[in-house]
């Protein structure tokens, strides 16, 4: 896997994806490998290392980000009656892109 994937693969388009929601800024989609029942990844469209990284000037990205999260999430708990909201960092974020994972259920491997 590459450094960014969803740079190098999604956003370039050699990744097809399954999209649920998309704004000028931000893509909401099923994940390519999902690790839950319902597994949706939000991303900026813009390259953000990590929630960390973010700049001040980007803070309108932000909130656009979680107005496309919340209605995800919200799309997701009225279907299955809950759902998680998650991002990570450091090692535990494999691709140094900022994404959320909103998911339902177990996870579908050990």
């Amino acid at each position: 896997m590459t450094e960014d994937f969803y740079c190098d693969e999604v956003l370039s388009g050699k990744t097809k994806v399954d999209k649920v929601m998309e704004t000028d800024n931000v893509l909401a989609y099923y994940h390519t490998r999902p690790f839950y029942p319902v597994h949706i990844v939000a991303i900026p469209k813009k390259h953000i290392s990590s929630l960390i990284t973010l700049k001040e000037n980007e803070n309108n990205l932000l909130i656009e980000l979680f107005e496309v999260i919340k209605e995800v999430a919200a799309m997701v708990k009225d279907e299955y009656g809950a759902c998680r909201v998650l991002t990570n960092l450091g090692d535990y974020q494999d691709s140094k892109h900022l994404h959320w994972h909103v998911i339902y259920g177990e996870p579908l491997k050990k």
